[in-house]
């Protein structure tokens, strides 16, 4: 008896599960979901064309749907579950909503799918001709004044400037022979040869005069002999470039040899025949308007000695005592 009872159980069990599990099996599937949306910029204009992509835990792949003429797109037979959309398109930055739950059945409008134009991030390099970089350096130079008055052009506080061309290499030589401190100073050296009685001209205001042009013409054909047209001739540079670095030695031997040694218009020292062509051109040429006492081979030489001797004195003060006086303006990048 026990033993029919415990099959008669187990009979009244499989009688019951039987329709319970057909029941489960026949049960209708959950409604499926539709999204739709309208793509758009910030202004409202529709987007044709953009990407729009469909992703969730649910989807084996993700869907995705091109934007119709007017924007639209939409996605069918979802099953209910979490999904997530993102839209892309050209020029417009990506777009991409938080994760959102779909019900059964449920017909869903996504709003605010909105594009902002992507940020473009434009880098403009401008390439100078080493011609502009060197007009700017020498409108540089020509701000240069000791005590922010006397010129003091022909120095180079840039260790690697650009090479003048020999347009500017004239300009530079006029623009510092005309300059209203030069002829002042033409005229103080004027003075001071006439209250020595160098050159044997008359004393006087004629003498005076004399004195002035002979100074004005000497100074003149030095700087544009030796600062124009031999450096240009011979791709020297004239300007004296000043070091500021290193050993007082090393540095009074820089300014005591720039009369003999510059730089050319490759970057490269040699001799310094400009300067030493400028000197005697210009001591020669004063054999012209010297008195006749004055002239001769003996004048060539003393003005080149004394030009030359000047010129090393000058770089010697430029080295350490100008540099610190001279208001100078700084290249801008």
């Amino acid at each position: 008896m026990r033993t029919l009872r415990i099959w008669l159980l187990i009979l009244a069990a499989i009688a019951i599960a039987v329709p319970l599990e057909a029941q489960d099996t026949n049960a209708p599937k959950p409604e499926t979901g539709h999204i739709t949306g309208t793509v758009t910029d910030v202004n409202g204009d529709t987007l044709a064309g953009a990407a729009v992509v469909l992703q969730g835990p649910g989807l084996k792949d993700p869907r995705k749907f091109l934007s119709d003429d007017n924007g639209f797109f939409e996605f069918k037979q979802l099953d209910p579950g979490t999904y997530r959309v993102t839209i892309t398109a050209p020029d417009f930055a990506d777009w991409s909503s938080p994760d959102f739950v779909l019900n059964p059945g449920q017909y869903l409008i996504l709003t605010d799918t909105k594009l902002q134009i992507a940020q473009v991030t434009t880098s403009v390099s401008v390439v100078y001709t080493p011609e502009e970089v060197a007009i700017e350096q020498v409108k540089i130079e020509e701000t240069q004044r000791v005590f922010g008055v006397i010129p003091n052009f022909y120095v180079v506080y840039d260790a690697n400037p650009a090479p003048l061309t020999t347009k500017l290499k004239f300009h530079l030589a006029l623009k510092t022979s005309t300059d209203a401190f030069t002829v002042l100073g033409v005229g103080a050296l004027a003075g001071i040869n006439k209250a020595g009685g160098t050159p044997g001209y008359v004393q006087g205001a004629k003498g005076y005069g004399e004195r002035f042009g002979a100074a004005a013409a000497d100074g003149f054909s030095d700087i544009l002999i030796g600062g124009a047209i031999l450096p240009s001739l011979l791709r020297q540079d004239p300007r004296y470039y000043y070091q500021g670095t290193g050993t007082n030695k090393s540095r009074v031997l820089h300014a005591l040899s720039s009369p003999f040694v510059c730089r050319g218009n490759n970057g490269r020292l040699q001799p310094n025949y400009s300067s030493i062509g400028g000197d005697l051109g210009s001591s020669a040429l004063s054999n012209l308007y010297y008195p006749a006492s004055d002239r001769g081979a003996g004048l060539v030489f003393q003005n080149f000695f004394i030009s030359t001797g000047e010129r090393m004195l000058s770089s010697l003060v430029q080295e350490f005592v100008l540099s610190r006086i001279t208001l100078k303006q700084k290249v801008k990048n």
